[in-house]
């Protein structure tokens, strides 16, 4: 019997590392609903809708239907990898720059009510894994488990400015740490949907585990609810 899994945190976590784990150890289908987003923050990039102290919420409202999200497989990697309006932006997404925007654009009901209905018809029929802001308040609050994962922003902004030096991108830490800190605020503060710990939710704080240990104990609490199921 197959389940919903829904992890929810902060920014920087490992939610997505460990979502993925998750899928391939149970062949769940996984769902990266902050690349989603991302995808949406580029794409009103892309149009001019939003750039530093500007942003048109309502053209982009007026071009939602414009947009179309979905995911692919990497036939080496075996990694999903996001496509917007056919073409595969999973690079295009992960630089600073989106990242800046993506939780103005995240705030913006009418944008989290059409990625929102598009979670919910992909996880119909179970077996999935989904991570994200408010997988298990707002998707899916049924979820058999949800997992709400957090860590010092300190030691988050470490991995993030770790993560795009090694891509190559020219970063400080200062401006990372600073990032992750307005998402924060941003992402706990908002009136739709922000950032909660469902009251079923187990919390998993990462600050100073390795990926393997957290990884072994998500995986066990899911085998024992995917149990409970049989």
């Amino acid at each position: 019997m197959k389940i919903t899994i829904a992890i929810d945190g902060y920014s920087s976590t490992g939610k997505s590392t460990v979502a993925k784990q998750l899928a391939d150890w149970l062949e769940y289908i996984y769902v990266d609903t902050g690349a989603m987003y991302r995808a949406v923050t580029l794409y009103a990039m892309q149009q001019g809708l939003i750039a530093d102290g500007f942003f048109d919420k309502e053209a982009l409202i007026k071009k939602l239907d414009q947009i179309k999200i979905t995911f692919t497989r990497d036939t080496t990697s075996g990694k999903a990898e996001v496509c917007l309006n056919g073409k595969n932006v999973e690079q295009d997404i992960r630089n600073l720059e989106v990242s800046s925007f993506v939780s103005p654009i995240a705030t913006v009901s009418e944008v989290r009510s059409k990625l929102v209905e598009q979670q919910q018809h992909m996880g119909e029929e179970k077996g999935i894994v989904m991570d994200g802001r408010d997988i298990g308040t707002v998707v899916f609050p049924n979820a058999e488990l949800k997992i709400f994962m957090t860590a010092s922003a300190a030691e988050r902004a470490k991995r993030r400015y770790n993560e795009l030096v090694e891509r190559g991108d020219d970063v400080n830490y200062e401006s990372v740490l600073a990032n992750v800190q307005e998402r924060d605020h941003i992402d706990t503060t908002r009136e739709d949907s922000p950032l909660v710990k469902a009251n079923d939710a187990i919390e998993i704080d990462n600050t100073e585990t390795n990926i393997d240990d957290q990884f072994h104990t998500i995986l066990q609490l899911a085998k024992d609810r995917i149990a409970k199921r049989i």
